[in-house]
């Protein structure tokens, strides 16, 4: 047991390691092109950070171990959510720009709301399936529609990231050459999936030795694990104050998990649906509007510390019932 524990703790540190690469790279590359902070983190740097996510739903998938493909997902989304951005916004108060407020956090919620509906049609509508797998599956063509909402995200994206101004704050920029600063992005990003395949890896040997189900594995240490890259990035970008970066990086992966990363696992391989984890996206569902109320507090679009606070503390409540009810 020694061994996984030990290789646990390097790939703590090159996640870290990586996501100071990465935000020092993507800082760079954003003010030398006149692009926002926040446009780099709600694509290069969330892309980069989903890549776990992607590998390990799309292996669960095709493995026919479905319940770990939308755990993985769901789970790293409230992850995301409730635990970086409590832990992000505790380092320091992560105030955003207005677009945040009213177009990215309320997409996210969107694709919360578009993903339960997909894969709990039959019930809502009341219908019989139309064809086998449909009513309690991810399809193909649910799985295109969640890629037709991630086309029209990038096109949102391209359209503002010229017109979005950074807030002024946080400590000044350092800029690199362009082949410096594109090496450190690719260096960061590459460290990143590295260290985070290399940390769920053996978070799930330990837990298998300690007899965790693989359901509350998938919920837990899997979507954490998975998630571990924008941890480490938000932390990082938090603590250098730059705060697009640490919400935009969060926001833009929760987006990217659901409409990218369902959408292509389940375009390669429809995906079977657990009703049992309904509760789970009604969590994320309330999550998102949680954080959309603390971004509207007085109008200030400023996650405090005490409210970063709160939403740890959600999180904690949330892992602590998974295990009472496995």
């Amino acid at each position: 047991m020694l061994y996984p524990i030990l290789l646990l703790l390097v790939g703590f540190v090159v996640l870290i390691k990586g996501a100071d690469f990465l935000v020092n790279g993507a800082s760079s590359v954003a003010k030398k092109n006149g692009i926002s902070n926040l446009a780099i983190g709600l694509t290069v740097v969330a892309f980069g950070t989903s890549m776990p996510e992607l590998i390990v739903s799309l292996l669960s998938a095709l493995e026919g171990k479905n319940d770990a493909s939308f755990g993985n997902v769901i789970g790293s989304n409230n992850f995301n959510l409730l635990f970086i951005l409590g832990i992000a916004g505790t380092i320091y108060p992560l105030v955003v720009q207005r677009n945040t407020v009213k177009y990215e956090v309320p997409l996210s919620l969107l694709a919360a709301m578009v993903l339960f509906v997909l894969v709990n049609d039959g019930m809502i509508w009341g219908a019989e399936p139309l064809h086998e797998g449909h009513g309690g599956n991810l399809t193909r063509l649910d799985s295109l529609i969640l890629l037709v909402f991630f086309v029209a995200f990038l096109i949102y994206i391209y359209r503002t990231m010229r017109t979005s101004a950074d807030l002024e704050e946080g400590e000044p920029i350092k800029l690199y050459s362009t082949p410096i600063s594109i090496g450190m992005v690719v260096i960061g990003l590459a460290m990143l999936i590295g260290g985070g395949q290399l940390v769920v890896e053996n978070a799930i040997e330990i837990a298998h030795h300690f007899g965790l189900s693989e359901k509350l594995i998938g919920l837990t240490i899997l979507a954490a694990g998975t998630s571990l890259p924008e941890l480490a990035t938000s932390c990082v970008a938090a603590y250098k104050k730059q705060t697009d970066i640490a919400i935009g990086n969060v926001v833009g992966s929760n987006i990217f998990n659901i409409f990218f990363i369902l959408g292509i696992t389940g375009v390669v391989s429809p995906i079977s649906y657990n009703a049992a984890m309904n509760l789970d996206l009604q969590v994320l569902m309330g999550s998102t509007i949680m954080l959309m109320v603390f971004m509207f507090t007085l109008n200030t679009r400023k996650l405090d510390r005490w409210e970063a606070l709160l939403m740890l503390a959600g999180y904690v409540a949330y892992t602590i019932y998974l295990i009472a009810i496995d």
